[in-house]
């Protein structure tokens, strides 16, 4: 087993520090826009909603059968997504599945609400980066135009 101590700098399991706490609010606001977008639309199609059995079937040309396991898999997105220690992948689940919903816009020609899972989608991962340390290790944005170090040094 390797301790934190044996780790060279930089590398992806080294232990980081905690987020800001103005990044940590940030974050959490900005994750919460996607939560609730996804959340009520999984309730949407959980209750068969009248608008959305409408839009699911006659706009997006989806057998309403599918809206219940559909909107169980939103909800497994969500739940991967708020839980602190499987929030990476559940930011890979909630961005699969909104992508998905992306592509489904754009195969009946509605360009314009494509746009909207897309964003929902940047928020997710926006969110989490700034609420989760860990990263910025994987992903250094702020170091990215200036010159660093070297690893190891």
């Amino acid at each position: 087993m390797t301790s934190a101590a044996q780790v060279h700098a930089g590398h992806v399991f080294m232990p980081v520090g905690t987020p800001k706490k103005s990044a940590l609010w940030a974050g959490r606001v900005i994750s919460a826009l996607p939560v609730l977008m996804m959340g009520f639309s999984a309730i949407m199609k959980l209750t068969h909603a009248p608008q959305m059995v409408s839009a699911w079937v006659t706009r997006l040309g989806w057998p309403e059968r599918l809206m219940t396991p559909i909107a169980l898999i939103e909800i497994a997105c969500i739940v991967f997504y708020v839980i602190p220690r499987t929030a990476v992948l559940g930011a890979i689940f909630v961005s699969s599945f909104l992508g998905a919903a992306f592509a489904t816009h754009l195969r009946v020609g509605d360009a314009a609400s494509a746009m909207v899972p897309l964003l929902f989608g940047v928020l997710a991962w926006l969110g989490l980066y700034l609420r989760e340390e860990r990263l910025h290790v994987l992903l250094p944005i702020r170091g990215m135009w200036r010159e660093s170090a070297p690893l190891g040094t």
